[in-house]
């Protein structure tokens, strides 16, 4: 049989596997008198080692399933955990995530491992774990009704104990093929452990079954031990009382009960008939074909444009009835296929817990993180962009942020510090909050660097209020080793971590305690592709300004706007903002200024501005498409738009145009 076909579904639901055996491991280490979280981890482990085993990845399936000794060792009491054991676990987590990404490379998943395998045999041998044999069985007064019917019908019963070998890598595999030999030959009456059990693998490496059969003892034998990986068989008569014997002894219920049972021989297996049917409605979608969904639909809303422009031109009722029920159906499928690429947060989320437990190791912090709201979803477009400046926040947060064990308690906290990640929806946007209990940011030793590194002057330094100097920061100047022990820690990189923010059309904000903390709040808007834009005039030329940007649109008259250090301002609630005459910024010809002033008020971050277009002409949905490889990091200009009359518009980046 073909495996490559299998191929993608194992790497996804293996990579699924080890996220819950790493969460569950978290979990785990904070309440080791919890054997759930372990059960849990042993189910995904066990899960895992199946999946390679059947896909011919042995060196994958060695090590998991000496990871399942040390689990049982623990699930079973016969192994204290400890520090070892439970670094032992996530270094094998971590063997196992670069076997899996090798085998999605294209690898053959092969690691040498060998002194973590030796690591963990030498964790079970200081600490023998007992091979249990199966539970007795237990023949209570159903059983022996049904037996004795049986026995007067000429039937044998026979307790059959199997054992699998101790290597056996897929016992529940095994055991199913026990069942079908035994169904082949007569009707199982009962299993210890259950069939339940037996198919979840909550046994060692034995079972017994009763067997109510007319083949002899000596054929069952064979039969069984032809089955791989069977170790040995017992097999016993059981001694059975007539019917006319129990019929005394049989209460009402046990005889409503036996009414209700058929003794001739089932067509399946107990572990299939004990398998409930699915309902799990899901099924996987590569996402190519999520995109190639997408790029069709991003043309369907380029031509719902331009029936509409046709609808208003022709001014035709029953078109403008058509066009508008199948702007209404397309709105309806748009939500449809957005919200098929929302993926939650927590896909970038699950891997930080494991990173912090490292990294406060290390430097031998205490360090707790919370993660609050991992369901919130964001188009899977930004969620492949935001985790590599989200992965720099908390660097900074746990390597500078949270202070040692020993100055925490001198200044009153607790020595462990806190580091909190909270994703949230607000209307068109998800938030990201990263807040720390740690030291804050210094305003005066920020301050100082700036000063130092030309960022500001003296004079703009005395009028920065505390959210622009923490702002400073930001600044590439900052991306020093220097920084790294003079301001708390802050700012190494940031500026890269401010400019993927931004390019994602999102915004990054700061606030700060000195002492007792710092957060920021990522602003990202929902999706990328399709987004709501102010449409402007500027001469003969269109400009799309996106929605996410704008405050607000205003009319200001020439007698309103003022002029200081040779820049055009305005007054707005109260603050002075700069204009920008766009016309001017992108060189639109035969551009004549009118009497008055066309103003859309942007905001990036803390900064506002407003620019001046000849006219707005109204909201609309737009496909946001790249200006390609010919044209790559022209100012201020994120990308193009096709409007309904077959007419290309710029998008504007705000961002790029207020410094």
């Amino acid at each position: 049989m073909d495996m490559n076909q299998y191929l993608e579904v194992f790497i996804e639901e293996s990579r699924e596997h080890l996220q819950n055996v790493n969460d569950q491991l978290m979990r785990f280490e904070k309440n080791t008198d919890d054997l759930g979280y372990v059960n849990e981890i042993f189910r995904s482990a066990h899960t895992l080692k199946g999946m390679s085993a059947t896909m011919g990845f042995n060196d994958l399936a060695q090590l998991t399933h000496k990871m399942e000794n040390v689990l049982d060792g623990v699930r079973n009491h016969q192994l204290d955990v400890h520090t070892e054991v439970l670094d032992a676990l996530f270094e094998s987590v971590d063997a196992l995530e670069i076997m899996v990404q090798s085998i999605s490379e294209g690898g053959d998943g092969q690691l040498d491992v060998k002194l973590l395998v030796q690591k963990l045999q030498r964790i079970v041998a200081e600490e023998p774990v007992a091979q249990h044999a199966a539970s007795s069985i237990e023949y209570d007064e159903l059983v022996q009704t049904l037996l004795s019917q049986t026995a007067d019908q000429g039937f044998n019963a026979f307790e059959i104990t199997v054992q699998l070998e101790r290597t056996c890598l897929l016992k529940a595999a095994r055991a199913y093929m026990v069942f079908d030999v035994l169904e082949q030959a007569g009707d199982v009456i009962k299993s210890a452990p259950t069939v339940q059990d037996i198919e979840q693998e909550k046994f060692e490496s034995s079972f017994i079954v009763i067997l109510v059969t007319n083949e002899s003892q000596e054929k069952l034998q064979a039969s069984i031990m032809e089955v791989s990986e069977v170790e040995s068989v017992k097999i016993a008569a059981v001694p059975v009382k007539k019917e006319t014997e129990m019929e005394e002894l049989v209460s009402p219920e046990v005889a409503a009960a036996i009414q209700e049972v058929t003794v001739s021989a089932p067509s399946k297996s107990p572990v299939e008939e004990k398998r409930q049917p699915s309902n799990n409605k899901t099924i996987r979608v590569n996402i190519d074909r999520l995109d190639s969904l997408m790029n069709l639909f991003e043309e369907l809303v380029i031509d719902r444009g331009r029936l509409e422009q046709i609808s208003k031109e022709l001014n035709n009722s029953e078109l403008d009835e058509t066009v508008e029920r199948m702007s209404r159906i397309s709105g309806d499928l748009q939500t449809i296929i957005l919200n098929m690429r929302m993926v939650p947060v927590e896909t970038v989320f699950n891997r930080f817990p494991r990173m912090v437990r490292q990294l406060s190791k290390d430097l031998g912090k205490q360090i707790e993180l919370q993660i609050v709201g991992a369901d919130t979803e964001l188009d899977r477009t930004v969620i492949d962009e935001i985790g590599d400046p989200l992965v720099h926040l908390l660097r900074n947060a746990v390597d500078h942020g949270i202070e040692m064990p020993q100055a925490r308690l001198e200044n009153g906290k607790n020595e462990k510090g806190t580091i909190r990640l909270k994703a949230y929806h607000s209307g068109n946007h998800v938030f990201i909050d990263l807040e720390d209990d740690g030291a804050g940011i210094n305003r005066e030793k920020v301050l100082q660097k700036a000063l130092n590194r030309g960022i500001i002057d003296g004079k703009t330094a005395e009028t920065l209020t505390d959210k622009q100097v923490y702002e400073l920061i930001f600044a590439s100047g900052f991306s020093t080793a220097e920084q790294i022990s003079d301001v708390s820690g802050r700012g190494v990189g940031l500026d890269v971590v401010k400019n993927t923010i931004e390019s994602l059309g999102g915004s990054v904000t700061i606030d700060s305690n000195e002492g007792y903390g710092s957060r920021f709040s990522i602003q990202l808007p929902l999706t990328l592709s399709i987004i709501s834009a102010l449409l402007v005039q500027m001469s003969e030329e269109r400009y799309a300004l996106p929605l996410s940007s704008i405050i607000e649109t205003a009319i200001v008259q020439p007698k309103e706007v003022m002029h200081v250090h040779g820049q055009k301002v305005i007054d707005f609630r109260g603050a002075i903002i700069p204009l920008l005459d766009l016309k001017e910024l992108f060189t639109v010809p035969n551009s004549v200024q009118g009497d008055h002033y066309s103003v859309v008020i942007v905001k990036k971050g803390e900064k506002t501005a407003g620019l001046i277009v000849d006219s707005f002409i109204g909201q609309q949905e737009i496909v946001l498409k790249s200006l390609g490889h010919y044209l790559p990091g022209v100012f201020a200009i994120s990308g193009a738009t096709i409007l309904g009359d077959g007419q290309v518009a710029l998008i504007i980046d705000c961002n790029a145009l207020i410094k």
